[in-house]
């Protein structure tokens, strides 16, 4: 076994929600390999070409990473380790913070088709597709946005792409923790944190109309146009200084994301690849034991 490979009890929690081998088309090849390839890769941010000899062709690996990328398998598979962690009371549901953060596209990333894509064998577009492929320029050059809910165990509950305040409402729609007895899986956190981005009407209205405390901190420009409107500006929002501690959770959070350099600078130039490149760092970090949250 490799530095960085799959360990036996890491692939026993996502072995079992793997594809199976075997159908129509012919055998897949072994999907531990591919997957330590397609892991080597994250981890290192190396060009697929340069993967090393043991993982097999480096094409096999990368069209695996795209095919599972376009048609939602990295996503049914954190869901799966999402459900597992759940039911062994992993979660930490005390206090969910949301947060973004910027990610340095490499040159490398630009240039996709205009064509849009499309999933092997079928005719439909990846589920998370982006006609402009989730890029922007800012001064440094060509940027992208990573946005999640992480929980209070440094691990993200929603990982993906996108902006700040209006996105918020979109991330949390995403947390779906399926319950181990059945019945309507778990979607909301007892408590929510975020910073001075989130702090709008519409955001606070879509928290108290699901009943989920938060903490966020309202901008001193808000807070003059309240007092500005009287009566009708309504009451000040709360603000639990010791639970806005917490939020610095959700930045570890991002910070452990993006030890793997294939997620802190972005080589892929497809939006849906990058995002699958997001959700295996994920399911990676949701993989590892316990001890391995407190000591980094």
């Amino acid at each position: 076994m490799g530095r960085g490979d799959l360990t036996d009890d890491e692939w026993a929690r996502i072995a079992p929600y793997l594809p199976k081998s075997g159908r129509r088309g012919g055998r897949w090849n072994d999907h531990r390999t591919v997957i330590n390839g397609i892991l080597f890769r994250v981890r290192t941010g190396i060009p697929w070409r340069d993967l090393p000899e043991r993982f097999g062709s480096w094409k096999t690996v990368y069209e695996r990473h795209r095919r599972w990328s376009a048609n939602g398998t990295w996503d049914r598979i954190l869901q799966a380790v999402l459900a597992d962690a759940g039911a062994e009371g992993r979660i930490d549901w005390s206090m969910v913070s949301v947060d973004s953060t910027s990610c340095r596209a490499d040159q490398h990333a630009a240039g996709a088709p205009r064509r849009a894509p499309r999933i092997p064998k079928r005719k439909s577009l990846p589920r998370q597709h982006r006609p402009d492929e989730g890029l922007g320029r800012s001064r440094g050059g060509l940027t992208c946005k990573i946005h999640l809910a992480g929980e209070g165990g440094c691990r993200p509950l929603a990982p993906g792409q996108w902006g700040d305040s209006p996105q918020m409402i979109p991330v949390l729609e995403r947390i779906r923790v399926k319950r181990p007895r059945g019945g309507h899986p778990r979607t909301r956190p007892n408590h929510l944190g975020g910073d001075k981005a989130y702090s709008s009407r519409r955001n606070r209205r879509y928290l108290r109309r699901r009943q989920i405390k938060h903490t966020i901190p309202e901008p001193r420009d808000q807070q003059a146009n309240r007092r500005r409107r009287g009566s009708r500006g309504g009451r000040p929002a709360g603000f639990d200084k010791e639970m806005y501690k917490r939020r610095n959770e959700v930045e570890r959070t991002i910070n452990r994301l993006k030890q793997s350099r294939a997620v802190a600078t972005r080589y892929d130039k497809r939006a849906y690849v990058f995002h699958g490149t997001i959700t295996l760092a994920s399911i990676r970090l949701w993989c590892l034991p316990d001890r391995y949250r407190t000591e980094q």
